[in-house]
């Protein structure tokens, strides 16, 4: 989690910090389905390097919005899911998909 002398002063800018990349918010938005496993979500966003998904969980991870779910199993079986404090951000996305539909309808009806 972000330290009080890291925290923006501005309730957005928070909020940019912490899901503000296009990767973070497509992996919030398969996490609001179901529990992931790390291949599943590298498969499903397409162009996602496993780089750049691993920091990516990680972060968010650290920042309290995942949480990472090693099972005992042989072999190991991992799985990210939402945290309570990621699923309150259901609103924010949902809202996101309502104007991007919103959108989508309006450049086609232009065509």
């Amino acid at each position: 989690m972000l330290t009080k002398e890291e925290l923006p002063v501005c309730p957005v800018a928070t909020t940019v910090q912490l899901i503000g990349n296009k990767w973070k918010l497509l992996i919030i938005r398969n996490l609001m389905q179901r529990p992931w496993r790390f291949n599943e979500l590298r498969k499903s966003l397409e162009g996602i390097s496993q780089k750049v998904l691993t920091d990516s969980l990680r972060s968010m991870e650290a920042d309290g919005i995942i949480t990472r779910t090693v099972y005992p199993e042989i072999p190991p079986r991992v799985e990210y899911a939402l945290s309570d404090l990621g699923e309150s951000m259901r609103p924010i996305l949902d809202a996101m998909e309502q104007w991007g539909s919103g959108y989508q309808d309006l450049v086609r009806s232009q065509r």
